[in-house]
């Protein structure tokens, strides 16, 4: 038993449940709901039945329940967006941005988003927290501050040079706070962008649309910064062409000026000093594709935006789970850069209480959402999420010979549901076996895709 689990790269305990669940009575059809959720590594359960009636005769056209299910319970996809807690429904939020990313850069459609857009003044922007105080690098000398050449998987880069000098209080209060210097940004490039058209607030709503869709990513250091797609339209959004003062150039002064003007205050309390929160003086702009910029590509840019939307603070090192009281840090092997900052927020936390620094210490802070965008930029989240439960559903009513709502009047057909909740999560050894699914899963995708795109390459080299 022991050279078998080692063998598999598991201990015995979890290679015996492995063994057990593989030789239970339903494991195919556990196996089978397994697949549909992509391999959730905390699948939510569910026991319940639903019946599907002919409203006019009362006939029944389909009924099922959990009753024959293995354990009585059917298990659907958690939906988690971070990869440090479910890789596979990960996966699938990424996806998700990034097709709603590129629909805002190139149009879709299919996504109510013209192909007009790639037209549009349309810019990569990234926005930076300031410095608290030196931190390990590597910088293009080579050699930081430190007198080392750190490489590049070191776990000393972003940690304080100084610990004892690092401002850990302010970098902690700029986290909480990078949501409301967001929004007062997204205010003053508004201004900006009016003062170099020469038009004021009002006629620049009437003549032109500034939409945007951003990822927060946090440094090694510990503090979030925000990249951003941001793009002018018509003032109809994007059906509507952008003025003709509409330009990059334009767009780019306007982010870096409104940028420099965005400040928060932070009032003294319980013996922490006031003090005025900005941006740093990093603040990186540039085109999407076009002369000079062809390696920031369209697709490029959805890639770099999706790949951070499904990560938190884990680079830093933290918990992804709440941290309930300070005792849990002892438990949790915290680098003592990271643990630092969890301690900064609950030493701040009695002097700004509204702030809840404490209960988003696991954060280092932080509270906003990883994963915005404006209005009219492009489709949502939710829109995609539902197209894709549409087409399972018809898959299904398919399946079981059920007929399509769209060629049946829309109270045929009635259906009676009835779910409660049943738990959550895998046994050791269905963990296993869910991390091998999805891992198969993501091969075939990924297959696929490089398939895709080799076939598309080839017939671009053809015309």
């Amino acid at each position: 038993m022991a050279g078998a689990a080692a063998s598999l790269g598991t201990d015995p305990l979890t290679l015996a449940d492995l063994f057990r669940v593989a030789s239970a009575p339903g494991f195919d059809r556990w196996r089978e709901q397994v697949r549909r959720t992509g391999g959730c590594s905390d699948p939510v359960h569910l026991s319940g039945s639903t019946v599907t009636r002919d409203r006019r005769t009362g006939d029944v056209l389909y009924a099922y329940s959990t009753a024959d299910e293995p354990g009585g319970r059917l298990r659907v996809a958690c939906g988690n967006r971070r990869a440090s807690r479910c890789p596979s429904c990960a996966w699938t939020y990424a996806g998700d941005t990034y097709h709603l990313i590129r629909a805002g850069i190139t149009g879709d459609e299919r996504k109510d988003v013209p192909v007009t857009v790639r037209s549009h003044p349309r810019v990569f922007a990234t926005l930076t927290a300031p410095s608290f105080g030196p931190v390990h690098n590597r910088p293009a000398s080579g050699r930081c501050r430190c007198g080392t050449t750190h490489p590049e998987a070191d776990p000393l880069l972003g940690t304080a040079l100084d610990p004892g000098r690092y401002d850990y209080a302010g970098a902690v209060l700029w986290n909480n706070y990078a949501g409301q210097l967001w929004q007062r940004f997204t205010i003053y490039l508004r201004r900006e962008i009016a003062a170099r058209a020469g038009i004021t607030q009002t006629a620049l709503k009437e003549s032109c649309r500034v939409s945007f869709g951003k990822v927060a990513e946090f440094q090694k250091r510990g503090a979030v910064h925000f990249h951003s797609v941001v793009r002018l339209d018509g003032p109809d959004g994007p059906p509507t062409p952008p003025p003709a003062w509409a330009s990059v150039g334009l767009l780019d002064d306007a982010i870096r000026a409104a940028a420099s003007r965005v400040a928060v205050s932070v009032p003294a309390s319980g013996g922490f000093a006031a003090r005025t929160l900005g941006w740093g003086k990093q603040v990186d702009v540039q085109p999407i594709g076009g002369l000079g910029h062809e390696d920031l590509t369209e697709a490029a840019v959805a890639s770099y935006v999706a790949k951070y939307a499904t990560k938190a603070a884990e680079t830093t090192g933290t918990a992804d789970r709440r941290i309930g009281e300070l005792a849990e840090l002892d438990k949790l092997h915290l680098p003592a850069h990271t643990r630092r900052l969890i301690e900064a927020c609950w030493r701040l936390d009695d002097a700004y209480p509204d702030r809840l620094l404490a209960q988003w210490s696991h954060m280092l802070g932080f509270r906003g959402h990883f994963s915005t965008k404006s209005r009219a930029y492009s489709t949502t989240l939710g829109a995609l999420r539902q197209t894709r439960a549409d087409y399972r559903a018809a898959q299904e009513r398919r399946e079981r010979g059920l007929p399509d709502p769209d060629d049946t009047p829309e109270d045929s057909t009635l259906v009676l549901a009835h779910w409660t909740y049943a738990g959550h999560g895998h046994t050791p050894g269905e963990s296993w076996l869910a991390a091998t699914i999805a891992r198969d899963i993501k091969t075939n995708r990924d297959t696929a895709r490089e398939a895709l795109a080799d076939l598309t390459e080839d017939q671009e080299g053809k015309r």
